[in-house]
C-alpha cells in the first residue's frame, strides 16, 4: 500500500481512498422492522394452537376464557421480543467501539481527526491511553505495549516490535501489528493503516457474530415436537367426533360445536404460563447464586448443558499474578497466599523463614520491590494492582516477607531508572543507600545472566555465577507453568546520579529467580470436580500459552487427552490445518486449547454441537462474541466483560467465578426436574 511514512497521504489521495474503502466503521446488518420481529414471536406451533383456542372460545362466546388465553400468548410474545432486542445490541456495541479520535500524519502535518475518516495508507501515531483506531502495521515503536486482552484473551500487555512475523501467526503473536479497539498501555509508536472498518480483525469478529446461528434450546425443541404431535392428535380426534356425532343424527352445526368443545378442552392453554412461571422461579434462584439470566429459556438450557467451555483468566483463575516460588542463593523457597493480597508467608522446607538468615532471599525480594513502578492498593476489602500485574506480584511477595514500600523506599530513594525496553528485556533502577548507591536489575533470565558475572550464595557471599545452573533452574520453573523473572544488583559510585544501559550491561551480581502465575481459584477446583462428576465435560479455551494453560488445567483437575503423561494442550496454530471432521474428533477428546483466535473458538463450539453436545461457553472479550452467540448458552463476565460479550450472552456472572456456573447448572437442573 503506497504511502510516505514521513509525509503521509495527501488530501486528494485521502478522498480517493475514502471513496474506494468507505468510512472506518463497522457496518450493522439491516435488521427486520420492529413490527415484523414482534409478529415472528407468534410463529411457534404451540402459539398456533393457543390462537386457535382463542378463536374457538370466542365462537363459543366464552369471552373470559378467550381473554385469558390470549393474554398468556401476548405476554410470552412481549417477553421474547424484549429479550431479542437486547441480544441484537452486540453488533451495535462493537460498532460504537470503533469510534474514537486518531492522531494522523497527512501532507507532512500531524493532526487529530475522527477515526471514521481513516483510510488504508494513513500514518497513525499512538501513545499511552490511546485506543488504536484501525489495524496498523507498526514500523516505528519505542517500548510500545498494548492491552489486547479483549481481542486475544492474553492477560498481560503485548510488547510490540516492527520485526516481520510469519504470515500464519495468530493474533496474539503478531507483534508488529496494532489492532483496532485495543489500548496502548506503555510507550509510543507509528503505524501504517492496513485495514479499516469491516476489514479489521474486530470487523471480522462482527461478521462472525452476525452469522452465528440462533439455536433452539432443548426445551423449545421438546415443546415444538410436543406441539406438532398434540396438534395432529387434537385435529384427528375432533374430526372423528364430528363424523360420529353427524352419523348419530346430530345436526352438522351441533356436531361442529361438540368437536369445537373437545378441541378447546384438549388444548393445554396453561402450558406456556406454567413453563414461564417455572423458568422465572429458576431465574430468581440463579440470581441469588450470582448468575443473572437474560433469556428465560437459558435456565433450562444451562441445566441441559453437558459441555462447558471456559476462559482461563479471571474465571478459572484469580486474574491476579502471584509469586509462588523463589530461588535465591541456591535454595528454593515457597510462598503462601493468593493474589495481590500481601497476607502470606515465605517458607523454606515448610517453615517460615527468618530473613536475617537468608541474605540472598532478602536481596531478590528487595530488588523486586524497588525495581518497579506499580502499586498494590486495597479497595473495599479487595487488593488490586495499579500498573503492571507482574510488578504487583513482586511487591506482594516482598511484603509477605515484611519488606514494605513504606519502610524500604525511604532507605533506598530512587535517583534514576532505565525503563523496560523490548529489545533489552530488562529494567534497571538507581538508588541511594546510606553512603553508597545501588543498582537493581530485573528482567528475563537470559538478559540478566548476560549482564551478571557473579552471584550471591546462601550466606550472602559473592561467588562466580554458574549460568548453566541458573538456566536449568529457570527451565524447571517454566515447566511448571510459572513466568520467571531474574534479579541482580551491584553497588556503584556514591556520586552517581544517572543510570544508563552501559551501567547495567556488566558487573551485576545475580541474586535469584522469582516464579509467578495467575493461580486457579480454590472454589473453581471443587466446581470443576462437581461438574465432571455430574457428567459435564469442562474444557479450557484461552489466549494464554499452551504450557501455562496445561499446568493450570492439571491443577484444576480438568480431564482430557494426555501426551507423555501430561495433559495435552493444542494451540490455535495446530488447529489451523484441521478439517471440520478432524476438529469434531479433537474437540471431544482434548480439554485444553491455547492461543486460539475468535474464529477458532467459534469452530470449536460448532464442532462440539455437531457431536450432539449442549454447549455452555464463557467469555469476557470481544473475541468471545461469536462463540458466545453460537453456544447453546453464552455466559459473560459481569465485572470484566466487554459490552460486546455481555450483549451476545444469555447469562451474566456477577462475580466472574466458574464456581457460580456450577451453582447455576445445579439450579437449572433442579428447575427443569421440578
Amino acid at each position: 500500500m503506497q504511502t510516505n511514512t514521513d509525509q503521509g497521504l495527501s488530501p486528494d489521495e485521502v478522498q480517493a481512498r475514502l471513496q474506494q474503502y468507505g468510512e472506518n466503521r463497522i457496518t450493522t446488518k439491516k435488521s427486520q422492522s420492529s413490527i415484523v420481529r414482534f409478529l415472528l414471536q407468534f410463529h411457534q406451533p404451540l402459539i398456533y394452537i393457543l390462537l386457535g383456542a382463542t378463536a374457538l372460545t370466542l365462537l363459543l362466546e366464552e369471552y373470559t376464557d378467550a381473554a385469558v388465553i390470549f393474554a398468556v400468548v401476548l405476554i410470552n410474545s412481549i417477553i421474547g421480543y424484549v429479550q431479542e432486542i437486547k441480544a441484537l445490541k452486540a453488533i451495535d456495541a462493537l460498532s460504537k467501539s470503533m469510534s474514537t479520535r486518531a492522531t494522523v500524519i497527512r501532507d507532512g502535518r500531524q493532526s487529530e481527526i475522527n477515526s471514521l475518516g481513516l483510510v488504508p495508507g494513513d500514518i497513525v501515531v499512538v501513545q499511552p491511553g490511546d485506543k488504536i483506531p484501525a489495524d496498523l502495521r507498526l514500523f516505528a515503536v519505542k517500548n510500545l505495549q498494548v492491552d489486547e486482552s479483549a481481542l486475544t484473551g492474553e492477560s498481560v500487555a503485548t510488547e510490540k516490535n516492527p520485526e516481520t512475523t510469519n504470515g500464519d501467526a495468530l493474533l496474539g503473536d503478531r507483534h508488529n501489528m496494532g489492532f483496532a479497539t485495543t489500548v496502548v498501555t506503555y510507550g509510543t509508536g507509528k503505524g501504517l493503516v492496513v485495514a479499516t472498518g469491516d476489514r479489521t480483525e474486530v470487523g471480522k469478529i462482527n461478521q462472525s457474530i452476525a452469522s452465528a446461528e440462533e439455536l433452539d434450546t432443548p426445551l423449545t425443541l421438546k415443546i415444538k415436537k410436543f406441539s406438532h404431535t398434540l396438534l395432529w392428535i387434537i385435529l384427528s380426534l375432533s374430526l372423528l367426533i364430528l363424523a360420529l356425532a353427524y352419523l348419530r343424527g346430530e345436526s352438522l352445526a351441533d356436531a361442529f360445536m361438540v368437536a369445537v368443545a373437545l378441541m378447546v378442552g384438549a388444548i393445554p392453554e396453561g402450558l406456556p404460563a406454567a413453563v414461564t412461571i417455572m423458568l422465572a422461579i429458576g431465574v430468581a434462584q440463579m440470581a441469588k447464586r450470582r448468575a443473572i439470566i437474560r433469556k428465560l429459556v437459558a435456565v433450562e438450557t444451562l441445566g441441559s448443558a453437558n459441555v462447558i467451555c471456559s476462559d482461563k483468566t479471571g474465571t478459572l483463575t484469580e486474574n491476579q499474578m502471584t509469586v509462588q516460588k523463589i530461588l535465591a542463593g541456591g535454595e528454593a523457597f515457597e510462598l503462601t497466599g493468593i493474589g495481590y493480597n500481601p497476607e502470606g508467608n515465605v517458607l523454606f522446607n515448610g517453615q517460615t523463614v527468618d530473613l536475617s538468615e537468608k541474605p540472598a532471599l532478602q536481596q531478590v525480594l528487595t530488588a523486586g520491590l524497588l525495581c518497579s513502578n506499580s502499586r498494590i492498593v486495597e479497595e473495599g476489602g479487595r487488593w488490586t494492582a495499579e500498573g503492571d500485574p507482574t510488578e504487583a506480584a513482586l511487591i506482594s511477595a516482598a511484603e509477605k516477607a515484611g519488606i514494605t514500600r513504606q519502610q524500604t523506599e525511604p532507605q533506598y530513594p530512587r535517583l534514576d531508572e532505565v525503563p523496560f525496553q523490548s529489545e533489552n528485556q530488562y529494567m534497571g533502577s538507581l538508588h541511594r543507600h546510606e553512603d553508597q548507591t545501588v543498582v537493581f536489575l530485573k528482567g528475563s533470565v537470559e538478559s540478566v545472566i548476560r549482564c551478571a558475572d557473579r552471584a550471591l550464595d546462601k550466606t550472602g557471599q559473592i561467588v562466580p555465577i554458574d549460568s548453566a545452573a541458573v538456566q536449568r533452574a529457570a527451565e524447571q520453573l517454566a515447566a511448571e507453568g510459572l513466568r520467571v523473572l531474574a534479579f541482580a544488583f551491584k553497588t556503584s559510585d556514591p556520586d552517581q546520579r544517572q543510570l544508563d544501559q552501559q551501567d547495567l550491561s556488566e558487573g551485576m551480581v545475580f541474586t535469584g529467580l522469582q516464579g509467578m502465575i495467575d493461580p486457579p481459584r480454590k472454589e473453581a477446583v471443587d466446581a470443576v470436580a462437581l461438574c465432571q462428576q455430574a457428567g459435564i465435560q469442562v474444557k479450557m479455551i484461552t489466549g494464554d500459552h499452551a504450557l501455562t494453560a496445561a499446568n493450570i488445567a492439571e491443577q484444576l483437575g480438568i480431564r482430557g487427552q494426555t501426551e507423555n503423561e501430561r495433559l495435552l494442550a493444542l494451540t490455535g496454530l495446530e488447529l489451523q490445518g484441521f478439517s471440520d471432521e478432524q476438529l469434531q474428533e479433537v474437540a471431544g477428546a482434548v480439554a485444553v486449547f491455547a492461543r486460539v483466535s475468535p474464529d477458532q473458538k467459534l469452530r470449536l463450539v460448532k464442532a462440539l454441537q455437531a457431536s450432539g453436545k449442549v454447549v455452555a461457553m464463557t467469555g469476557d472479550g470481544v473475541n468471545d462474541g461469536p462463540a458466545l452467540k453460537q453456544a447453546n448458552i453464552g455466559i459473560a463476565m459481569g465485572i470484566t466483560g466487554t459490552e460486546v460479550a455481555k450483549d451476545a450472552s444469555d447469562m451474566l456472572l456477577t462475580d466472574d467465578n466458574f464456581a457460580s456456573i456450577e451453582a447455576a447448572v445445579e439450579e437449572g437442573r433442579g428447575s427443569w426436574t421440578t
